[in-house]
């Protein structure tokens, strides 16, 4: 109930406002998304490279209806590689972008070649980019242009989310050489036909595609932050012998920050994801609707680092 009610907040421009105006709300969006442009969530980004970290950036722009706004996605990604370039911050930091965003659901062919544009960028940057993924209706066509991309851009990563019914076929169709696959819970509200009800069965469809990324030719990233599935993805490393640079995790902006130091200490490669731009206020929502229990890590975070 509680994921139906916070999905449902994502679309409401009212509680919007009313979120962005309360000032315990504003420190919590401060804590979670690295700013509002470019500038701030570079500077974020040298900061988590000088600890040690790498990167993934997300332009916050989902919803997007129009030619136009898909052009200035695209440009606004063009753009920060550049910058990502000259400030030697690459390939410590790549893209992560939702094709949505380059608008796949007003052309497909628009928003691949507009995914093209930002591969190409990328490359010439010295980083990569990895497709997010999204509702399940769109998975099929992210694949599709997941495989026109790699043609020339084999480093291109896809996400691959585990409460959906499907995902354990596509881990096997995608854990091949150079393969880069993030393998996240999801954060959609799907029907029961498409994606597991539980929580529990989640968890457990998590641990088989994580069993077939780890034992597979690709390079997978956990991105997770519970602690008994970061404990396990540790343990299946070992088990099949995978040397720090074969796989890493991935984390959120501002959540459990202690346990990506301690990752990266233990030799782990460590991701954070760091989401920017003005409509941040989805993105939350769909964190909270990811799994009602991060209600409690948000409030915690604001007055914990662990």
């Amino acid at each position: 109930m509680l994921r139906s009610l916070f999905l449902a907040a994502a679309g409401s421009a009212r509680l919007e406002r009313l979120v962005e105006s309360a000032p315990v709300s504003r420190g919590i969006v401060q804590r979670f998304v690295a700013g509002r442009s470019a500038d701030e969530v570079l500077r974020v980004s040298r900061d988590l490279a000088d600890d040690g970290m790498t990167v993934s950036l997300d332009h916050l722009g989902g919803d997007t209806r129009t030619v136009e706004q898909a052009v200035a996605t695209r440009d606004e990604y063009l753009a920060v590689l550049g910058r990502l370039r000259d400030l030697a911050l690459t390939p410590a930091v790549e893209v992560s972008v939702k094709l949505s965003a380059l608008g796949q659901s007003i052309d497909e062919k628009l928003a691949y070649e507009h995914a093209r544009a930002v591969c190409a960028a990328a490359a010439e940057a010295g980083t990569t980019v990895t497709l997010d993924a999204e509702d399940h209706s769109t998975t099929d066509a992210t694949l599709e242009t997941l495989a026109g991309l790699r043609k020339d851009f084999p480093s291109t990563g896809a996400a691959l989310q585990a409460h959906l019914r499907r995902t354990e076929g596509d881990c096997r169709e995608l854990a091949t050489a150079g393969s880069r696959v993030r393998l996240c819970k999801g954060a959609y509200s799907e029907p029961e036909s498409v994606a597991f009800p539980s929580a529990l069965d989640v968890d457990k469809s998590f641990v088989r595609c994580l069993n077939i990324l780890m034992s597979g030719e690709g390079y997978p990233m956990v991105a997770t932050h519970d602690p008994r599935l970061i404990a396990i993805a540790e343990d299946r490393a070992r088990w099949f012998d995978r040397s720090s640079g074969e796989y890493e995790f991935q984390l959120l902006y501002g959540v459990r920050p202690e346990e990506q130091a301690r990752l990266a200490a233990s030799g782990h490669t460590v991701r954070v994801y760091l989401p920017y731009g003005e409509q941040w206020y989805g993105y939350l929502m769909r964190r909270l609707a990811e799994r009602p229990a991060n209600v409690g890590v948000l409030a915690r975070a604001v007055t914990s680092k662990k």
